[in-house]
């Protein structure tokens, strides 16, 4: 007696997210989250809302132009927690603060995300790479 629609729910709003981020379409990013959603940025603080993560989207649209491939979603049988690995594909199009200067540097790295979800959207993205790998294929 198995009942994948919890785990396929997750998959299919996982995937929804990421196709929204490759067309760049934040706000359909930010129709899958919950009101209390939290954002764990890679060696930063966490951000917490919806506005937050629309001032993160913006931020990063401003320096970053990048399309995610390889892209692999896990989630437990229940949907309320899953997982990404993936490939960003970039470029450093303007200047962030604290790190190298941006003059249209590509880089390739090997990034993944964890979510928890709630009620079929998503109330935590925690994403990991590595940010020294990065700053060196930019420099």
């Amino acid at each position: 007696m198995e009942d994948p629609m919890p785990r396929a729910a997750a998959l299919a709003v996982i995937s929804a997210y990421y196709d929204a981020f490759n067309r760049g379409d934040t706000s359909a990013m930010e129709a899958l989250l919950t009101e209390d959603f939290e954002h764990h940025v890679n060696e930063g603080d966490i951000r917490r809302g919806i506005e937050k993560f629309r001032d993160f989207n913006a931020h990063m649209t401003r320096c970053y132009r990048e399309k995610l491939t390889d892209i692999v979603v896990m989630a437990n049988d229940a949907g309320s927690r899953a997982a990404a690995e993936f490939t960003v594909h970039g470029s450093y199009i303007a200047t962030d603060d604290g790190l190298p200067e941006a003059r249209g540097q590509s880089y390739i790295l090997p990034a993944g995300t964890f979510f928890t979800l709630r009620g079929n959207r998503i109330q935590r993205v925690t994403t990991y790479y590595n940010l020294a790998d990065w700053i060196r294929q930019v420099r």
